[in-house]
């Protein structure tokens, strides 16, 4: 086949493409995302699990059925120092040590833990995108600090850099924990946003409103940024489980809050370990809790990564 039909045959198809994306109006890789999003059963299980997480702790107060912090003598006479009750009639998942209601306070625990993982993943994008975007945008020695002062961060073990933050705290409370599980996020939202920032720099668009005098703080707000945007999102999303397991990890260590009164997962598989051989239930009810929690955001954010690939569009 000579060289001139290759390219006739080359054309064709572009016409063809172009003649059927002008039937079906076009699509934007946002609403293409979408589209392969509602199609993917992972990404349903995904968005239903943190669907079910989000209103359970919106409707705590309408879903527990006694007050998390009351104790209730009836369970605390079931109870013996060898024997917590695993049920009693109108509470279905029985009481802890203390013999408050567990169902009721893990339904108000996923308040906390959505608080908690949600704060410290915005804390940490907020000043990741901050940073990623002034060393992408400006370049030179400005991204070379920065760069280095992430790779510093990147080094040291995320959850042992975590702790140690939260020991610093004379009296840890749950801000520490938000503080802390933030700072261990914005390295990895710094370098990614940085990347894709590197990237927009050579791209067409951004030549092209160079080329006609555009000035450059306008370039990096209105092109680059914006189209570097979306893998940050996106890790947003895994950021989220991650940050969720750590602040259970510092509250099961004692570094998170010490109000026992308030119910928290981490909190609760902290005093759960002493009763293990008495009532595993203390500890397993919850670690299954935040297994599931943090499987819907694992979920969900994978699919958004593979969604908004362009390798992957049809």
């Amino acid at each position: 086949m000579t060289l001139g039909a290759l390219t006739e045959r080359k054309q064709d198809r572009l016409d063809r493409l172009a003649a059927a994306s002008a039937e079906s109006g076009g699509a934007s890789l946002l609403m293409d995302a979408l589209r392969r999003l509602v199609r993917s059963p992972v990404a349903i299980v995904g968005g239903a699990i943190i669907a079910a997480f989000v209103l359970l702790a919106a409707f705590a107060p309408l879903l527990a059925p006694h007050d998390p912090g009351v104790r209730y003598d009836e369970l605390i006479d079931l109870g013996t120092a060898s024997h917590i009750p695993d049920h009693a009639p109108g509470f279905p998942l029985g009481a802890d040590n203390l013999g408050r209601d567990l169902l009721s306070r893990l339904i108000y625990g996923s308040r906390q833990t959505l608080f908690v993982g949600v704060a410290a993943t915005l804390m940490g994008l907020f000043v990741g995108v901050v940073l990623g975007g002034i060393a992408g945008a400006l370049g030179g020695w400005v991204d070379a600090v920065l760069m280095r002062l992430t790779d510093v961060m990147l080094a040291i073990p995320s959850l042992l850099l975590a702790i140690s933050l939260a020991a610093l705290a004379s009296r840890p409370n749950q801000w520490t924990v938000i503080i802390a599980v933030a700072t261990i996020a914005v390295p990895i939202f710094a370098r990614l946003l940085r990347g894709s920032m590197l990237a927009q720099r050579e791209s067409d668009h951004v030549l092209a409103a160079r080329a006609l005098g555009v000035r450059e703080h306008t370039i990096v707000l209105r092109h680059m940024l914006p189209n570097a945007m979306s893998p940050v999102l996106v890790q947003a999303t895994l950021t989220l489980a991650v940050a969720i397991l750590d602040a259970a990890a510092l509250s099961f260590l004692g570094l998170g809050d010490q109000d026992t009164h308030r119910a928290e997962w981490g909190l609760m598989l902290g005093e759960a370990q002493r009763y293990l051989d008495v009532r595993p239930g203390l500890a397993i009810y919850p670690a299954v809790a935040i297994v599931i929690v943090a499987l819907g955001f694992t979920l969900l954010g994978e699919s958004m990564r593979e969604a908004l690939d362009p390798k992957n569009r049809r």
